[in-house]
């Protein structure tokens, strides 16, 4: 999920003039995939979610593919050669005294003035796109349509804020005393998505918990695909190698192992639940080995410890009462690593609040991981209780301690959850599919046979 920062510098982007459009001329009326289209991509950190996209349009091999994002392009990603990526500026930072409640509005403001500063100096070249493909979330797609006004924009939605239902006054633990202040926050916080989608033409959400977050009379034009799972690569493996941690300890298939995966290690991921279960876990299960990946530093959603970081806390909580040498904190762990990992899981925990569902998830379902999640929205979408995966309580540590043990004292059971867990992300998930979903929505998008 995007989260628009405060912004204190300036970015030069790259020369225009370098790149000729004098050769990239396509029909402006109705287009189609089946002909050769031109298709401006908009993200911050490009690629993101269009990186499948982008590598089976360019399969293809009539496609012209622009880009423009805010950070350096990582080639290594396998973004292939053909696509054309440029970095828009920044002028400027936040205005001093600015009201607080308007900080994030104008910090995306200020990134979408400079996209389309660069979206100008592409039409003055000679480009104009069939489509336009934005995310949203840093506020950059918001002037493309005075730029480009005859274009389809089809935009990214990950995620509307709410006062009830979803991740705010989830977790009463870390909630202050919401004043009508904090409501105004949540509602300021959403003031770029109503202009986002005065503008849009269409809009996808990855899943259908995502989509209900936003207002009932805007799901009309958001269509559901999700952006994929590898299965060729996030399958089983029933001769995993042994994997040797960070720590140095090495992990071997059949061995009692418990993974719990964050990005950060944070509340909004169920970090404190996890950690709070390990002592009862451990006197259920001594030999279980505990390994917990993420940045130990820092959260991706939700607030900042008050005092140092979330692990830390947690663990002080829990001090003296486990047994720390079969608890083992990886840090990030390159995709190399990680899903080797996920193949020699024995059980996958996933928790979170009500909000985006993390990839990791259902790369543990592709795995065969057999799979304890959190008993939450975006998670019951995915894992049916008792069939390919256990769901427990968010806040319960010992529900969950007595979920995981089950699956390890069962592994027959844990098996058969592992083999449905994978058929449901093969009926739903799977990356060719969900691409060839989402080109068939562009095309209907860029044609406009689909219009709100």
């Amino acid at each position: 999920m995007g989260i628009s920062l405060t912004v204190h510098f300036k970015l030069h982007t790259v020369s225009f003039s370098s790149c000729s459009w004098e050769n990239l001329k396509t029909r402006r009326n109705r287009c189609s995939f089946s002909e050769s289209v031109r298709i401006l991509f908009i993200h911050q950190n490009f690629p993101g979610q269009y990186v499948h996209i982008i590598r089976r349009l360019a399969q293809q091999g009539q496609h012209h593919l622009v880009a423009l994002g805010i950070n350096e392009l990582d080639r290594g990603r396998g973004i292939p050669e053909g696509l054309n990526h440029f970095r828009y500026r920044l002028d400027r930072g936040n205005t001093d005294g600015l009201h607080p409640l308007l900080m994030e509005t104008e910090s995306k403001i200020i990134r979408a003035e400079g996209c389309a500063c660069a979206a100008e100096q592409l039409k003055a070249q000679g480009f104009t796109p069939d489509l336009i493909c934005a995310h949203p979330g840093w506020g950059e797609p918001l002037f493309l349509k005075a730029i480009w006004p005859d274009t389809p924009l089809l935009c990214y939605q990950e995620f509307f804020y709410n006062e009830f239902g979803f991740d705010t006054n989830f977790d009463l633990e870390f909630e202050a005393n919401r004043s009508w202040k904090e409501q105004a926050k949540l509602a300021m916080k959403n003031a770029y998505l109503h202009l986002t989608f005065e503008q849009a033409d269409w809009n996808i959400s990855p899943t259908h918990f995502q989509a209900s977050s936003f207002p009932k009379h805007w799901r009309q034009k958001i269509s559901v695909i999700h952006d994929g799972v590898d299965l060729h690569y996030a399958r089983p493996n029933s001769s995993p190698a042994p994997l040797k941690l960070p720590d140095g300890t090495v992990l071997e298939k059949g061995q009692p192992i418990v993974t719990f995966v964050n990005r950060c290690l944070e509340p909004y991921r169920g970090c404190h639940t996890f950690i709070r279960a390990i002592p009862e876990l451990q006197r259920l299960y001594p030999e279980a080995r505990l390994v917990i990946v993420g940045k130990t530093k820092g959260v991706s959603y939700g607030a900042a410890c008050p005092d140092g970081e979330w692990m830390d806390h947690f663990l002080a909580e829990i001090k003296g009462r486990y047994d720390h040498s079969r608890v083992h904190f990886t840090g990030k762990l390159p995709y190399s690593q990680f899903i080797p990992l996920l193949q020699l899981s024995a059980c996958h925990v996933y928790l979170t609040y009500p909000f985006v569902m993390s990839w990791s998830l259902l790369e543990a379902m592709g795995c065969g991981c057999a799979v304890v999640g959190s008993d939450t929205a975006p998670v019951r979408e995915v894992v049916r209780h008792g069939q390919n995966g256990l769901l427990v309580d968010f806040f319960s540590p010992n529900d969950l301690a007595a979920a995981v043990v089950e699956m390890l004292n069962d592994p027959d059971r844990a098996a058969a959850f592992g083999v449905s867990a994978r058929e449901t992300v093969e009926r739903t998930y799977e990356l060719n599919a969900c691409v060839t979903r989402q080109l068939a929505l562009m095309d209907l998008v860029a044609s406009r046979s689909l219009m709100g």
